[in-house]
């Protein structure tokens, strides 16, 4: 791939931490306010909030380490090291970093429905659906890049090691001209 285009997907994977970054910086924050000045006139929907917006937080951490791991994997494929061991271990903490935000948002589930019944607002309860959804898709997505992945490797190990057998008798040999390949 070209450097030009991992450059571009490395600044779209930064933009896309911004908005979560002001969202957990200035509007969760403004929400909790509210909660609280809520709490203090008795109502007892600021609890929902509050369960809401933690889990909200806390989700903030898979996140950003699944953002973390699709940088390196870029920089796998800047570096020629597309095909290795290295790039199945990324795709691997971004599945299970995406199936942990949908399991956090499954047990944020129930406070959007009291919170959708509290405000008589149906729509909230599909908009909580949508955030367990979403990571699940990135988190099955993963997983067949993944699974490819390893397969294309093991398929490269058998020819390289069919390559090596059929043309050189010598293993140092053999290496010098695979370490010329991965050069070119």
């Amino acid at each position: 791939m070209k450097r030009g285009t991992t450059l571009f997907l490395k600044i779209a994977v930064i933009f896309i931490g911004i908005p979560v970054l002001a969202l957990c910086l200035f509007l969760l924050p403004q929400i909790t306010t509210e909660a609280n000045e809520a709490a203090e006139r008795g109502s007892d929907i600021a609890y929902v909030v509050y369960g809401i917006v933690m889990i909200m937080y806390v989700s903030t951490i898979p996140f950003y380490f699944a953002l973390y791991q699709s940088f390196n994997l870029l920089s796998y494929i800047d570096k020629n090291q597309a095909f290795s061991e290295l790039s199945v271990t990324a795709l691997k903490k971004i599945k299970k970093s995406a199936l942990i935000m949908s399991g956090l948002y499954v047990l944020a589930l129930p406070f959007v429905f009291i919170l959708a019944e509290i405000d008589d607002a149906p729509g909230l309860g599909l908009v909580g659906l949508v955030m367990i959804f979403a990571p699940f898709v990135i988190a099955v997505f993963a997983a067949v890049l993944q699974r490819l992945l390893q397969e294309a490797i093991e398929i490269k190990s058998e020819n390289d090691l069919m390559v090596w057998g059929e043309n050189y008798g010598n293993y140092n040999q053999y290496r010098r001209d695979v370490g010329k390949k991965e050069n070119q």
